[in-house]
């Protein structure tokens, strides 16, 4: 039996997500391939798909497409922002007027799959539902969110909790282009706090050090740097997930790199080396031309002279020195032609890629020394 699932992820990456997927899943089927959004089906169940290039990751219920609504009754995108809210409250409407015993499609074209309701871990409880109108939370008419709450609670044996639930269900709108998008309603299966609560200041989401890492093109048997290593996002990812027992950390803050230390030093068989130095002191601790891949993130506007072109040069200069040759530095900044004029003294560019990363445009320079 074929999944369904829908899974955000960090706006920017739609490329590389679609390589992954095809990669890892033989049988896939990409339905829908949005900006940080992609559903996709795979024989392949949940607890299985070990896919770390998620934010979260969701089991589909129901689809259905807005060109199926009345376009005499439905709300125009830009002249009514309620459009969303409209198709959102016509799905609801059909899930608990739908005769879950009929296997006849019914006059909207659809047939919701009542297994992910049902199906839940003996330890859930309780379930709240979420309204989700382009990617902001919404709220609908409060008659219809009761009748959605009661069938969900009579199908699933679940009690409504709409503080501290164990389980949600959504009901999610999303636009795609020329004025059609869909509504969604699905259950979500990983359960964690926002990325923004659960890191550490200025800490990469882990979906994201993952990412980089994968493309860096990472080996087990190649040398990895991170000499900005903050709270060790990314050495983390790269040992645990890519397997590199050769990975220097470096960071000038004692405070990260102490929550780094502690982060690292779990991980068994690897041979991380931290540092608590400059970047510019890596020379002095880091044998010249030894390093395969540079992953870093470098500090947005904290360094002393950060703006001043000097900064970049002298990053660049340090980074071909340490690397061997054709080695690649994968390094996440803001847009900034000086930068990039720094890098290409002695790098080729050879990918960027423009994300949004906490509502903050950045770019994932992909970059290979001459």
């Amino acid at each position: 039996m074929k999944n369904l699932f829908y899974a955000s992820f960090i706006p920017g990456l739609s490329e590389i997500i679609s390589e992954v997927l095809n990669e890892r899943l033989l049988d896939v089927k990409i339905y829908k391939l949005l900006d940080g959004a992609v559903i996709f089906e795979t024989e392949i169940t949940y607890d299985k798909l070990n896919f770390f290039c998620f934010n979260n990751i969701f089991s589909v219920i129901d689809i259905k497409d807005d060109s199926k609504e009345n376009p005499a009754r439905t709300p125009k995108r830009g002249n009514d922002d309620r459009k969303g809210i409209f198709l959102i409250e016509n799905h609801i409407k059909n899930f608990f007027n739908y005769k879950e015993e009929s296997n006849q499609k019914k006059s909207n074209n659809s047939e919701f799959n009542y297994e992910p309701i049902r199906n839940n871990n003996r330890k859930f409880k309780s379930f709240r539902i979420v309204i989700s109108n382009e990617n902001v939370p919404a709220s609908i008419n409060e008659k219809l969110r009761a009748e959605a709450e009661k069938t969900i609670s009579r199908l699933s044996g679940l009690t409504v909790n709409r503080s501290l639930p164990d389980t949600e269900f959504w009901f999610l709108y999303r636009y795609e282009k020329h004025g059609k998008g869909f509504s969604v309603f699905m259950k979500r299966l990983t359960l964690r706090a926002s990325w923004e609560k659960a890191l550490n200041k200025g800490e990469l989401p882990p979906p994201l050090a993952w990412t980089m890492c994968r493309m860096a093109s990472l080996s087990p048997g190649d040398s990895a740097l991170d000499p900005f290593c903050g709270s060790g996002s990314i050495p983390g990812a790269a040992a645990k997930y890519f397997h590199i027992t050769n990975i220097t950390a470096c960071d000038n803050s004692k405070e990260t790199l102490k929550t780094a230390s502690e982060k690292l030093k779990k991980r068994k068989g690897c041979n991380i080396k931290i540092h608590n130095i400059d970047f510019r002191a890596a020379p002095s601790v880091i044998e010249k031309h030894s390093i395969d891949a540079i992953i870093t993130d470098p500090p947005w506007g904290l360094y002393k002279n950060i703006n001043n072109d000097s900064f970049y040069a002298e990053m660049f200069d340090i980074f071909s020195l340490l690397l061997k040759k054709d080695g690649k530095a994968v390094i996440l900044y803001i847009n900034d032609e000086n930068f990039l004029k720094a890098a290409l003294v002695n790098f080729s560019l050879s990918k960027s890629v423009p994300i949004l990363l906490s509502g903050k445009k950045a770019v994932i320079y992909v970059l290979i020394k001459k």
